[in-house]
């Protein structure tokens, strides 16, 4: 399952999101916001990052205006990987190197096209299982 969440400025491409995931049967979880009134992206972002860290969501995808708040939120979350990606290269590389659990995108900073590219690599790509990629995931974990 999938833990979404945004802001006002996230709502319309977080409803393209869904979107792809129901035409995926993917299931998700959505934590709002709900409509487009200003609201605050780390209440959103957080319940979201909670859900992945207490393993009810396997991954999470949150989005904001830019995704750089909604990731600093994410991320405050023990046990919360969130990489902030604007294109599809980054997201493999996140999965693949630092088996990130989370994704954070900008609402206004990219279009819905290339929105759904990175979605379908993030969710797609497994994380490498190299020794040196779980001893950095370790690390960043504090292990």
């Amino acid at each position: 399952m999938i833990a979404l969440g945004c802001d006002h400025g996230g709502f319309d491409l977080k409803q393209e999101v869904k979107r792809y995931l129901e035409q995926n049967r993917i299931e998700y979880k959505d934590f709002g916001c709900n409509d487009k009134n200003s609201c605050d992206y780390p209440d959103f972002g957080r319940a979201a990052a909670e859900a992945v860290a207490d393993g009810t969501c396997e991954k999470g995808i949150v989005i904001c205006t830019t995704g750089i708040g909604i990731s600093i939120a994410a991320n405050k979350v023990k046990g919360v990987r969130c990489a902030l990606c604007s294109e599809p290269l980054s997201a493999k590389m996140t999965r693949l190197h630092n088996d990130a659990n989370m994704l954070a995108l900008g609402g206004a900073m990219i279009g819905t096209n290339m929105a759904l590219e990175i979605v379908e690599t993030f969710l797609n790509t497994e994380f490498s299982e190299e020794e040196k990629h779980k001893r950095r995931v370790g690390l960043i974990e504090g292990r």
